[in-house]
């Protein structure tokens, strides 16, 4: 970004600073353009976002507040418009949409939207919905049925599922998004698909793929937290993660053995399975996209050697421990 005052670039920095929001005060890393010349500072739109954002997810987490995409999810698992959503709720008229867009509701109204998220507590706001005529009420409730029945069906997979990812709300450590399996299958199936990599190289595209999707909007991609081993960032779980995908027929792996005597597990598409873009955000893939560019030539060695230049592994790394996503915003590959 050039000066204003000067027209000369301008050098970004990141410093910690306190803010206030709802009578509360927040730390975080503050991204600002600094004129050298004249010493004034200056930010964009994006930079804004960044800013606010980090505020607004440390508040979600403080009171267990649903974000945007857990808002939306809800309302269209029973197929509803925002309109009727908030009828059921008791909210105005336009208040569920503007939630779903990124307005803070208060902890009253996230409490009602996170109970509606179980059937069985949607219908009962259903039945108390004076507004809604009978043939209305018994249709949203034939469709809590069915949805209740199917996770009836399905729960041994979900719970599987959300071993496999840790059971947890979204919170720094996952880059306040919720985990999401499908989402981190996509992602594996679009580098398998686009670079054939081994898995030690996988886990870091996983890694700079959520890293750095956070970095520009803070929220992850696949809400996946990140462990720091030897060898670099790796998703946590990531063995049984994979062995799940292999035996659901969404990746091959096969075992190469090398001169040296060491074996790798490379990454291929199966043919057939083709990679979803339906899931994400074009910013998600743009992301991915970024990423499988920029380590398209480099080689498993070089992927390591370049993630250990990471604070997000320099930090964690002796203790093994899960790496905050506010590490993104020092990363030196992007």
């Amino acid at each position: 970004m050039k000066s204003p005052i000067t027209g000369k670039e301008m050098k970004l920095i990141r410093e910690r600073r306190a803010m206030d929001f709802r009578k509360e005060t927040f730390e975080i890393v503050f991204h600002y353009y600094k004129c050298e010349d004249s010493g004034e500072q200056f930010t964009n739109t994006p930079l804004d976002e960044v800013n606010i954002n980090q505020v607004y997810n440390q508040y979600r987490d403080k009171y267990n507040i649903p974000f945007p995409d857990e808002i939306l999810r809800i309302r269209e698992k029973y197929g509803l418009s925002a309109v009727k959503m908030s009828e059921i709720l008791g909210f105005g008229v336009n208040t569920y949409r503007q939630y779903e867009a990124g307005e803070m509701p208060s902890v009253a109204n996230a409490k009602l939207i996170q109970l509606t998220d179980d059937p069985r507590k949607f219908i009962d706001m259903v039945n108390l919905c004076g507004s809604l005529d009978e043939y209305l009420k018994m249709k949203y409730i034939q469709k809590a049925q069915l949805l209740l029945e199917e996770l009836n069906r399905n729960t041994f997979n979900l719970n599987f599922k959300s071993y496999l990812l840790g059971n947890h709300l979204a919170d720094i450590y996952s880059g306040y998004r919720n985990p999401n399996f499908e989402k981190l299958t996509e992602m594996v199936v679009y580098f398998s698909e686009h670079l054939n990599p081994f898995k030690t190289k996988l886990n870091k595209l996983l890694f700079y793929a959520d890293f750095l999707m956070f970095k520009h909007t803070c929220f992850s991609i696949s809400g996946v937290r990140y462990k720091a081993i030897d060898m670099g960032p790796v998703p946590n779980n990531f063995q049984s993660i994979f062995e799940y995908m292999v035996n659901n027929n969404d990746i091959e792996v096969l075992t190469t053995e090398f001169p040296n005597g060491y074996t790798g597990e490379q990454f291929k598409p199966i043919k057939g399975r083709k990679f979803n873009p339906d899931i994400f955000t074009e910013n998600e893939i743009k992301t991915l996209a970024i990423v499988a560019n920029a380590f398209k030539e480099i080689s498993t060695s070089d992927i390591i050697q370049l993630s250990h230049l990471e604070q997000a592994w320099k930090n964690n790394e002796k203790e093994k421990k899960i790496i905050s996503y506010e590490y993104a915003f020092e990363m030196t590959q992007f």
